[in-house]
């Protein structure tokens, strides 16, 4: 970004930006938010503000690592996340960690901590390894099909079993029918409109679309208290899956989550670590096949493994970790970190921030600046591996004291069926033509869900992450 450009912001007391959006913006900022945000950091530099809704005037963002770095270092008494920062996501509820700040947030943090520490988080690879040849199976041969709609099926079946915990049965199929319904409307543009414009969020029945989507909230909370209410009857210590590790967990004064808490960090869990695993999955294996020669030197590592090797191992590989990083830095699944709202006077990049100000690090402009990514629009995993980037300059899953507690866990997840899908099936994509990015509700994804055609088993399946 250039040198004169900051010069130029940092000499106002605020930063600069747009004060209210025209049609043809609004427009923009649903259907094409990074052109949006490109021409915005071209006018008014690393850090601008924009509208920032019905509820608040103007809302400021930074592509700036300083900035970042100062935003993530700086003390939540000070500069905090949660629903007073504008977080509004109705499905999740009001005790979960995303709309939490002050002290219920970091209890609540420290209670799902363990849950997703490595050992306990890397016991669950034979579960997605399985689930992913399941998945997989039903492939049908020189078929198109949509990838992103197949790696949705991966990774809601590993919450399903890994985060719910829920066996096979009545209540496993009916979750599973009404989540689906809820997490892929018909109509996502609609959807979209409604989560950016609370104006639009009006009951009407159940045949209107926000009517509809109430509907179908009560209907998941009835089955996820059904089954809450079950396993406190039932409670069994041994079982390993994070619903029963988050209702064992208790904080320094003894108390454990209440059903309303576990409730809304399920809910939590599945739309933050369902759509945006999927997405990103179907997003590197886009990549692989648009350039064939990532494809195949990630292969060729794949290969290499020895027969018998833990699948805890291919979190080790560093091409594969390469490809995975180059994927969230070209299209971060988010476009931004969770938005800080200034409790008390603070000062980032020189602007002098009072209370009621709100500030938020702009994952997709700091993955694009050419300073640190040169050709940022190219996809080289090879950067990676060249050089390694501090978290305020590569923030795919936020930072400070917001950064994605289930970081881990889809890292893990995306590595793990990244390597069994390539190495039992040879793929092409349906079309030559580019995939761009569009916006489905608040993430990033792939044009067209990633078509793709299966071409057959590979003649020679790496014995490891082989069914067996």
């Amino acid at each position: 970004m250039s040198q004169y450009r900051s010069a130029i912001a940092m000499s106002a007391k605020q930063p600069q930006g747009v004060q209210s959006f025209s049609w043809r913006q609004k427009i923009q900022w649903v259907r094409q938010p990074m052109d949006l945000l490109e021409t915005l950091t071209g006018q008014y530099g690393d850090t601008f503000s924009m509208p920032g809704g019905s509820k608040r005037a103007s809302m400021i963002f930074t592509s700036d690592p300083q900035g970042i770095r100062e935003i993530f270092a700086t003390d939540s008494n000070c500069l905090d996340s949660g629903r007073a920062a504008g977080v509004q996501l109705p499905l999740l509820g009001p005790n979960s960690l995303i709309a939490l700040d002050g002290e219920r947030h970091k209890r609540q943090r420290k209670l799902l901590m363990p849950p997703f520490h490595g050992e306990r988080m890397r016991s669950y690879g034979e579960l997605i390894r399985e689930i992913t040849h399941q998945v997989t199976g039903e492939w049908a041969i020189d078929s198109p099909f949509s990838m992103r709609e197949a790696m949705q099926a991966i990774s809601f079946r590993v919450i399903l079993k890994a985060v719910f915990g829920i066996a096979d049965g009545p209540r496993y199929d009916r979750l599973k029918a009404v989540l689906m319904a809820r997490l892929n409307p018909r109509r996502p543009l609609v959807t979209t409109l409604m989560l950016m414009f609370p104006v639009l969020q009006k009951d009407w029945g159940r045949w209107s679309p926000w009517g509809r989507m109430m509907e179908q909230q009560r209907q998941i909370d009835e089955l996820l208290y059904a089954e809450i209410s079950d396993r406190r009857a039932n409670f069994d210590p041994s079982r390993t899956d994070i619903l029963s590790l988050m209702m064992a967990a208790q904080d320094e004064n003894g108390e454990a989550m209440s059903d309303e808490e576990l409730r809304d960090e399920l809910i939590t869990l599945l739309v933050a670590g369902h759509e945006t695993t999927a997405t990103a999955l179907a997003w590197a294996l886009y990549w692989v096949h648009h350039q064939p020669e990532v494809g195949e030197k990630l292969r060729r590592e794949l290969d290499g493994l020895a027969e018998k090797t833990d699948p805890n191992e291919i979190l080790k590989l560093p091409y594969l970790n390469a490809v995975v990083q180059e994927t969230l830095r070209m299209y971060p699944v988010v476009m931004f970190a969770l938005p800080r709202l200034v409790k008390a006077p603070v000062q980032i990049l020189g602007y002098d921030l009072e209370p009621g100000s709100v500030i938020s690090p702009c994952i997709y402009l700091t993955h694009h600046r050419s300073d640190l990514y040169p050709e940022p629009k190219e996809f080289r995993p090879e950067r990676f591996l060249e050089k390694q980037f501090l978290q305020s300059e590569y923030l795919p899953f936020g930072g400070g004291n917001r950064r994605c507690i289930g970081l881990a866990f889809a890292l893990f997840e995306m590595k793990l069926v990244l390597a069994t899908v390539l190495s039992n099936w040879e793929m092409e994509l349906a079309s030559s033509q580019p995939i761009k990015p569009v916006r489905r509700g608040l993430l990033i994804a792939p044009e067209n869900g990633v078509p793709m055609v299966v071409k057959g088993k590979r003649t020679q399946p790496q014995p490891v992450l082989e069914r067996s």
